[in-house]
């Protein structure tokens, strides 16, 4: 048995690192695994926000904050998907998260958030889904319908959170930036600084922890976020965690409870852009982070990592950093949290989405009007 997994490991490994001889390989970069090489996949993309991989021939679908989806098969990068929804490109806002649903190999639906303009200078994050289409010259998005839209609306360019997360059930999870309204986000009545968790046809769970009250949107699952731009599900015990954005300092990485205060903005283990303390750091109605970073490094997308390439980082959380511009392997254990490594810092630029390939490469976007998408392999 350990004879025939060692076989398959080395097949893996083989397929992995049998790029072709133009690929733009660098490295080797040091890391407690071993030397990586990072391989330049496909590019440049118009600030590519997010991953999402197909099931079939490798190929990928790729959102650029600027409005289009891409579908990559190799090197090849698509004229923008049709049918797509029209998004409020402008600040942090634009198109960002994309997911396949769980059931995609028979369905062929997919899920997407944006920023959507309501006024001259009001907008709301948004989630559409859609069937793809990709038997055609130009692959085309279906039956498109709008499931959830962040009540209500709010002028400025910020804190839209958008990552989609599935449980095991089927369950979705959405994360919502405070839109710089942060005397609401304790306000249960509004989305401003909430986790939202539906049916995947918009519907409202009966288990969800506001159903039936009167002062609480029955979609909500936690509030006290300040911009959760990464979340994760943690497969091996189907448990979430979402990754938000702080001030000049306190991102922090939380794991999920249904019906509870994260604490934005009473609650912080940061300081205002000001300098000022938070009025507190921690309270006995808030959940504490498992794990916060201060000064800021301005997290975003984020996984855990279940590969085989990299045993020794197996169940450990990556999480992009755009301030810091570099990966962070985050440990959770026995309910703490700490970081582990920083990877390739200073190498790539922003770093805005990790994923966990089907390959067992840690996948990563750079965040840049001539972003890339990446693979982090093992050295030969």
């Amino acid at each position: 048995m350990r004879m025939w997994k060692y076989f398959i490991n080395c097949v893996v490994l083989a397929w992995v690192t049998n790029t072709p001889a133009t690929a733009e390989m660098r490295g080797p970069f040091k890391s407690s695994a071993g030397p990586l090489m990072v391989e330049r996949l496909a590019g440049p993309f118009d600030h590519p926000w997010a991953i999402a991989f197909l099931p079939k021939n490798g190929s990928y679908l790729v959102t650029e904050r600027t409005g289009d989806l891409r579908l990559v098969q190799g090197e090849k990068i698509s004229v923008p998907v049709g049918g797509v929804p029209g998004v409020w490109a402008s600040g942090q806002g634009g198109l960002m998260d994309v997911a396949l649903d769980p059931n995609y190999s028979q369905n062929r639906r997919i899920f997407l958030s944006y920023s959507e303009q309501t006024g001259l200078s009001d907008a709301r994050t948004a989630l559409a889904t859609g069937i793809l289409q990709l038997n055609g010259a130009k692959p085309q998005l279906k039956k498109v319908k709008v499931i959830f839209r962040q009540k209500p609306p709010s002028s400025g360019g910020r804190h839209f959170g958008s990552r989609i997360v599935f449980s095991k059930s089927g369950k979705l999870f959405l994360t919502l930036g405070d839109r710089g309204n942060r005397h609401l986000v304790q306000n249960l009545s509004n989305h401003f600084g909430k986790v939202i968790r539906i049916n995947r046809d918009g519907s409202i769970p009966k288990d969800n922890p506001f159903v039936g009250r009167s002062d609480a949107l029955p979609e909500i699952w936690s509030f006290g976020h300040r911009n959760p731009q990464g979340a994760a599900m943690r497969l091996s015990d189907n448990v979430y965690f979402t990754i938000s954005h702080g001030a000049a300092g306190g991102d922090e990485v939380n794991r999920s409870q249904p019906g509870k205060n994260f604490g934005w903005p009473e609650v912080s283990f940061g300081t205002h852009y000001s300098g000022q303390p938070f009025p507190a750091s921690q309270r006995p109605d808030v959940v504490s982070p498992l794990y916060y970073w201060d000064p800021s490094i301005a997290p975003s997308g984020a996984a855990f990592y279940d590969g085989d390439l990299f045993p020794a980082w197996k169940g450990n959380l990556f999480v992009g950093a755009l301030r810091d511009r570099m990966i962070a392997r985050v440990k959770i254990s026995n309910g703490r949290a700490s970081e582990a490594e920083r990877l390739l810092e200073d190498k790539f630029g922003r770093i805005r989405d990790v994923r966990f390939g089907p390959d067992g490469a840690i996948w990563f976007a750079t965040d840049d009007n001539e972003g890339a998408i990446y693979r982090i392999i093992p050295a030969r």
